[in-house]
């Protein structure tokens, strides 16, 4: 697979991810942007992108800003968030490392 084929499915997956948490349907969206139901379907299948009028639309039409559109940060293995969570505790305080401890050990317990 090509990094564009990714770029496209990756793409496709989060504006699916997007949609189905505002409880939208492939038909409603299609309605509010101003396409056909199949090229919604090919756009989050991967199979093709779309234009920045369309990407602007379906922000519009899904209250979402577009550059979390392009978040893809939640996609990532773990091993390479353990790496930057990892990173991001150097950074902290104690304060907020002994707040970052209660948290975490209360959502594992």
């Amino acid at each position: 697979m090509t990094e564009r084929n990714k770029s496209l499915e990756l793409f496709g997956k989060r504006l699916k991810e997007l949609r189905t948490k505002s409880k939208v349907t492939q038909e409603k969206l299609a309605e509010l942007v101003d396409l056909e139901q199949q090229q919604i379907c090919r756009i989050e299948k991967g199979a093709c992108f779309t234009t920045f009028d369309t990407l602007e639309k379906f922000s519009k039409s899904l209250k979402i800003p577009l550059p979390e559109f392009f978040n893809f940060s939640h996609q990532k293995k773990s091993d390479a968030l353990l790496s930057e969570l990892h990173e991001l505790l150097q950074k902290a305080s104690e304060d907020q490392i002994k707040l970052i401890y209660r948290i975490v050990n209360d959502i594992l317990k």
